[in-house]
């Protein structure tokens, strides 16, 4: 069965080696020569959250090279050669965090998706990404999550903790997010708290409701999938940690193209 395009519109972009900003609902896309350097959502925490939020790059640092370099398009370029982060550790940052907002900005949309040519991201580029594998990325989490656990109302419900039945073990990362788990926060909410990326963070609470560790919010049930299949093999070797999944494929696909 052929997959439908996550974005016709995105696709046509790259063919046309497009330069510019293509806006939807729930987030932008940046693209240079057509393809993809770096995506923003408001449901996704940015590559500063990430790495200002675990203390890793202290704000004030950020926030120097942003007024140093922004203007210019440079502040990735900027943080590298004033030695506040490593070029290979930014890179595997950025892509995580671009990878996190596209899966958010790709989501099915009911605005009109418009394109805005010419227009350049202030971060600056750190490595292009082909619209197609941010498609097949964004295609692949989805169908992860409804393998997880096929209840999409707890992707944007406030996530209730539940009582670990007896014996029950819980991972020190499990332990971090139920303890946001206050009821009124959102995973989107916990994800920014906690400096993690989104679907992360979805997989994480989705996981813990297949757990019976958080609330499922009651509405109807999941569709019939067309084409349901296994959870992918690596799902179980990193449920600990998605995280480190995530940097593991990063740094294999960078080495790929190296």
């Amino acid at each position: 069965m052929t997959r439908r395009a996550v974005s016709p519109m995105l696709l046509r972009l790259a063919e046309e080696r497009a330069t510019g900003a293509l806006l939807r609902d729930h987030g932008t896309l940046y693209l240079s020569d057509g393809r993809i350097v770096h995506a923003e959502s408001p449901a996704a925490p940015g590559v500063d959250v990430l790495l200002t939020a675990g203390g890793r790059l202290p704000r004030t640092s950020w926030q120097e090279a942003v007024d140093k370099a922004g203007a210019r398009g440079a502040v990735g370029r900027h943080l590298v050669d004033s030695g506040r982060v490593g070029g290979g550790e930014l890179e595997i940052c950025h892509l995580g965090a671009m990878f996190d907002a596209a899966f958010f900005a790709l989501a099915p949309a009911g605005g009109p998706t418009r394109f805005r040519y010419g227009v350049a991201h202030w971060f600056g580029t750190v490595r292009p990404v082909s619209a197609a594998a941010v498609e097949r990325e964004t295609l692949r989490r989805r169908e992860l999550l409804d393998a997880v656990w096929p209840y999409e109302a707890v992707d944007s419900a406030p996530v209730v903790a539940r009582p670990p039945a007896p014996g029950q073990a819980v991972t020190r990362r499990q332990r971090d997010l139920l303890a946001m788990a206050d009821g009124t926060r959102s995973p989107a909410t916990i994800a920014w708290a906690l400096g993690r990326p989104a679907f992360h963070t979805l997989l994480d609470v989705r996981r813990l409701a297949a757990a019976g560790l958080v609330d499922t919010p009651q509405g109807p049930p999941p569709a019939p999938q067309e084409t349901a299949g296994a959870v992918p093999p690596w799902v179980a070797a990193i449920s600990d940690d998605p995280d480190i999944a995530l940097l593991r494929r990063l740094r294999d696909a960078l080495e790929a193209t190296l």
